[in-house]
Order: C-alpha cells, then sequence, then structure tokens
C-alpha cells in the first residue's frame, strides 16, 4: 500500500481521535488519577450511552443524530481494525500536569497486529496556541517479541528514539501483514497436499518440507523469510534448499544445484504461490 493511501488512514484516525476526546472530556474528571478501558467495555459504553440517547428531552441534540454519530464511529474503528489488523486490548492514562494551554499525560496501550502481540508506553505533550494545538511524544517504550527477525528489535529502538508512532503502526501493520500471508499460504498447501507438504515448526514457522512420496530421502525445504529493517521497510526473502539421496547426487549433480537458482526465478516471474504450486505439481 502507497503512502498517499496510508496518509489518507492516518488523517481519518487524527479526525476520529479528535472527535472522540470532545465527546470525553465532557465526562473525563481532568483530576482523575488514570483509566481503564478494554474493548468490550468501551462498546458496553458505546449501547448504553445509545439507550440513554433515545429518551434525551427536547433542547439537546437529537438522539438520533448522536445515534447515528456513534454508528458511524463504530463502523469507522471496525474498518480500520480490519484493514491494518490492528486490535486494541487496553489503554490507561494519567495526567501529570495541566494549565492554561499545556497538558501532559501518559498513556499505557496494549493490543495486537494479526499474530504479533505488543504493549506501548509514551508521554504526550500538548501545547495550545493561539492557532493550533501541537503534540510531542516523549520517553517512548515498546515491549514485544522480536520473533525471526533480528532486524526488529533495531527497528524499534530506532522509532523510540524518534518517538514515532506513525511509523511504528504503519511498518507493524505491513511486517504482520505478510507474517499473516505466509501462514495462510502454508496452511493453503498443507490442506492441498497433505502428503508432500510438511511443516516442521507448524504455521508460525518460517519454512516448508516437500517429500517426494515415490523416493524416499528426496526433499526439497523452501525457506521464505520476512526482514524489517531498521526504517520500518518489509521484505520477504525466499530460498530453496536440497536433500537428495547420494546415489541420485551423484547422478545429477549439475541439475540438483541449479535448482535453488531456477526457484528464486521462478518466485520472481510467476510469484509465490505459482512458484510452490509448481514445485509441488513435480514432487506429486
Amino acid at each position: 500500500m502507497d503512502n498517499n493511501v496510508y496518509q489518507v488512514y492516518e488523517d481519518e484516525i487524527q479526525a476520529l481521535e479528535e472527535e472522540i476526546k470532545l465527546l470525553t472530556e465532557k465526562y473525563e474528571d481532568i483530576q482523575q488519577e488514570s483509566t481503564f478501558f478494554s474493548e468490550e467495555e468501551i462498546l458496553k459504553s458505546i449501547k448504553s450511552f445509545q439507550r440513554e440517547t433515545q429518551g434525551g428531552s427536547k433542547g439537546h441534540e437529537s438522539p438520533s443524530d448522536l445515534k447515528a454519530q456513534l454508528e458511524s464511529l463504530e463502523t469507522d474503528l471496525s474498518f480500520l481494525m480490519k484493514l491494518t489488523g490492528f486490535q486494541f486490548t487496553s489503554h490507561s492514562k494519567k495526567t501529570v500536569e495541566k494549565t492554561r494551554d499545556r497538558t501532559v499525560q501518559k498513556h499505557r496501550l496494549a493490543g495486537n497486529c494479526h499474530s504479533l502481540a505488543f504493549q506501548l508506553e509514551f508521554q504526550l505533550l500538548e501545547v495550545q496556541s493561539k492557532e493550533k494545538v501541537s503534540s510531542v511524544i516523549s520517553d517512548l517504550n515498546i515491549v514485544m517479541e522480536s520473533g525471526e527477525d533480528s532486524g526488529m528489535s533495531k527497528f524499534l529502538s530506532s522509532v523510540e528514539e524518534r518517538g514515532n508512532l506513525a511509523t511504528f503502526f504503519r511498518s507493524l501493520s505491513t511486517y504482520a501483514e505478510w507474517l499473516e500471508h505466509r501462514r495462510r499460504t502454508f496452511l493453503h498447501f498443507k490442506a492441498k497436499y497433505p502428503e508432500v507438504v510438511a511443516l516442521p515448526e507448524g504455521l508460525q514457522g518460517d519454512h516448508i518440507i516437500l517429500r517426494n512420496p515415490k523416493v524416499s530421502g528426496f526433499e526439497l525445504m523452501i525457506v521464505w523469510k520476512i526482514h524489517l529493517d531498521e526504517e520500518g521497510t518489509t521484505t520477504p526473502v525466499l530460498d530453496l534448499l536440497t536433500k537428495v539421496p547420494e546415489q541420485v547426487l551423484e547422478q545429477k549433480m549439475t541439475r540438483v544445484e541449479s535448482v535453488p537458482a531456477r526457484f528464486r526465478s521462478m518466485v520472481l516471474l510467476l510469484g509465490i504461490e505459482a512458484a510452490l504450486e509448481n514445485l509441488v505439481k513435480v514432487l506429486e
């Protein structure tokens, strides 16, 4: 997905945040030490508020208008969650300083993006001027497993240093989407070709083994790494390793040695799924 599309959704998220802020400020006690929300509690609060607005009196905003606004927010939130894979499970906020033109809050946020769980802690400074409100994030700390990719820890350190939450969410969404795509691809081939396909490390592993049921000892291992660099760019890297019986290797050394290079060419020309499909059909 290109940066222009991501910018549209980031603008939409910011607009939603501003509207939610206006609604919640009507009920929030600024001096309260902290407030915790879960997805279930948010949904309950929305439904409760919807019921209350149905009996609104004259002189107030139309209950039907408020209900429409809430339903629109729910729809937008659901769409963004499906699009990005993000689901937030808890959030806490503590106001540590507040003046007429300056607010400092500490936030804790937990959730997951597809199969990746994360926790965030950061401090948000908002400064109100005559023209606009400026926001600065500091003391950002991200907790999540680095997993198979050593580049993940470097990426997280870079994001924490710059305090760039937008880069974190955008890059994590793409990275987690590739992990999910690999999982679905492995599942598809295992279900379609159970006699040929083996998953030694399960669906979350980074490789798949293809075996010829008619030739004992002959295996092809496709290794599918997903790399995240320090700047947040995700790159899938595929390679093929062969395991061939010695007697076959002696007779067809040249042909066997050329298989990995041919597989990489197939991936570039046909795509990952089509390249795997061709390999499986050769072994059936």
